[in-house]
């Protein structure tokens, strides 16, 4: 490896640890007690994003599906990750709108006292604000783990989860780890 190449890991590798050093819980706290209080209730947690944010909405979902299961009754949370079926996804994309992927799937699947996640590094994705809308209309409080300035997403989620970094790669990365973070915590709290 070259010097420059060096330069480069240590610095994503700082940034990372920047950002992470200065997270604040209070929203994270929020999200893990509002998860917690679905799971005991049998409600659903809605998850979207697009790109590497939506492989990321399916990987938190199976770890919420199954990563926080205990042994005795195995049952994790009633999870969605909107970006899951390619077939509902282009049917609505082609025949409705891109826009209104994750919105049309929300509107049919929501409940009243449900949770949508939005996953977001820039936090201007229509199809996302689409879908805290949707949610909105049908009671369903809204979270979204946020990059960059936070957007449009930042106004109009109930509870934004805002990690300021200039940067989609670690913004991804924080998804990730807040999520992670959660459920472990979960597994440990039910």
């Amino acid at each position: 490896m070259n010097e420059k190449g060096n330069f480069l890991f240590n610095s994503y590798i700082n940034n990372l640890n920047q950002i992470l050093g200065s997270l604040d819980l209070e929203p994270i706290i929020k999200f893990a007690n509002k998860l917690k209080e679905i799971w005991l209730k049998g409600n659903q947690l809605f998850i979207c994003g697009n790109g590497g944010s939506a492989g990321n909405a399916i990987h938190i979902a199976n770890d919420f599906i199954y990563g926080i299961a205990n042994k005795s009754d195995g049952l994790g949370l009633k999870v969605h990750a909107l970006s899951s079926n390619p077939s509902i996804i282009t049917c609505l994309a082609n025949d409705i709108s891109y826009d209104d992927i994750f919105s049309h799937q929300l509107q049919v699947l929501g409940n009243k006292a449900d949770v949508l996640l939005a996953l977001s590094g820039s936090g201007n994705s229509p199809n996302i604000i689409k879908a805290i809308e949707v949610a909105k209309e049908k009671e369903i409080q809204t979270f979204a783990i946020l990059g960059y300035t936070g957007g449009k997403c930042k106004e109009v989620v109930d509870v934004p989860i805002h990690t300021p970094i200039m940067d989609m790669q670690i913004s991804e990365d924080l998804q990730l780890i807040i999520c992670h973070m959660v459920m472990q915590w979960l597994r440990e709290n039910k």
